[in-house]
């Protein structure tokens, strides 16, 4: 299948290459704001884990900055400038801007298909932005970015992935080398010093970069509806475990040791979950012996749950979400936070 595949990944590939150019000879030009904007963004299809890492930075920043963060809004059912406001939902936004919008107050989000558009219109915003995030944007060169993160998960490292359709890259490898710090995600809590130097090799990070490595921590179980307003059974027998992201291994990983056994429904990443879909899930429940058992989910697929006009189905159902968080190995914390910091500094000071 993959020699079948190959002559469109080289079409692909070329028009790839002949519009990273076309940026680089100046021929189409990137806007540049006067302001802090960072990039989170990845070369392969997603799964990346780009939202927590969003969610650190937003950490990061806050209190001592006003943030804003501009997404794409995949998945939403509307176009162009959406400024996150009032009781939206994710049809309106997307799923991912919606987690950071009930999340954090204190922060503005936006979602534009076009992100010099949207940070135009988000600095005509009564609350101006000190610092833009922009979510998923290290291919739109249409904005040059003042500092660019790559993120690439650690089973699947861009250098060994293949274009589209033959892997999952949307990019080519060698727009690695825009990025100024690289992030190699989901890697083991327990990390050796020979995987980080075998890592390394693999990414081989110009001179200029930085490379870290990140993992998830994952928070304990919150409900999703009024059934799951008990505490989590101490010994729990069977997890069912549904979602619609695009790599779900580390929650699988993580929920295997806290139960006997765990049942796993795959979805399509940011799917929009249908009456169908969820009969499904509650039949599958009912049918598990015993009574020890719950029904987990992810984070931002509850920001799609709770919006659905079948929620309801889960009322007598106890349904949980994990939160995540990201980490840093050892010492990187404090050397990711203070190159991050000594950027922003440094943009504020020259405005």
């Amino acid at each position: 299948m993959r020699f079948i595949l190959l002559p469109l990944v080289w079409i692909y590939q070329l028009t790839l290459i002949l519009r990273h150019a076309l940026y680089d000879w100046g021929v189409f030009r990137a806007k540049k704001f006067d302001l802090p904007i960072i990039c989170v963004g990845n070369l392969a299809l997603g799964g990346t884990g780009k939202t927590p890492h969003i969610e650190y930075l937003i950490r990061l920043f806050l209190p001592s900055y006003k943030v804003a963060v501009i997404s794409r809004g995949y998945g939403r059912k509307t176009k162009g400038f959406k400024l996150a406001a009032g009781e939206m939902t994710y049809r309106e936004i997307g799923d991912e801007p919606l987690q950071f919008y009930k999340k954090f107050k204190d922060v503005t989000i936006a979602v534009d298909e076009k992100r010099t558009r949207g940070i135009k219109k988000i600095l005509t915003h009564a609350n101006s932005p000190e610092i833009i995030l922009l979510d998923d944007a290290f291919q739109h060169r249409s904005v040059k970015a003042g500092l660019n993160i790559l993120l690439t998960d650690y089973h699947n490292l861009y250098p060994r992935d293949f274009l589209f359709p033959v892997g999952k890259l949307r990019d080519i490898n060698a727009a690695a080398k825009r990025a100024d710090i690289i992030v190699v995600t989901k890697t083991p809590k327990v990390f050796s010093p020979f995987t980080r130097r075998r890592l390394t090799e693999i990414i081989h990070p110009k001179l200029h970069q930085k490379l870290y490595f990140s993992y998830l921590s994952y928070g304990r179980m919150i409900p999703v509806g009024e059934a799951a307003k008990v505490a989590v059974p101490r010994r729990i027998s069977t997890i069912l475990m549904f979602c619609g992201i695009a790599n779900p291994y580390p929650l699988q990983e993580f929920l295997q040791k806290k139960c006997t056994e765990l049942i796993t429904i795959d979805f399509p990443d940011h799917h929009s979950f249908t009456e169908k879909d969820m009969h499904r899930v509650v039949n599958e429940y009912e049918n598990v012996l015993g009574k020890n058992k719950i029904i987990v989910t992810t984070e931002k697929d509850a920001m799609r749950l709770i919006d659905s006009p079948y929620f309801s189905l889960f009322k007598n159902i106890p349904l949980f979400y994990v939160p995540v968080e990201v980490k840093f190995h050892e010492s990187e914390q404090q050397s990711f936070d203070q190159q991050l910091n000594e950027y922003v500094r440094a943009t504020t000071t020259d405005r």
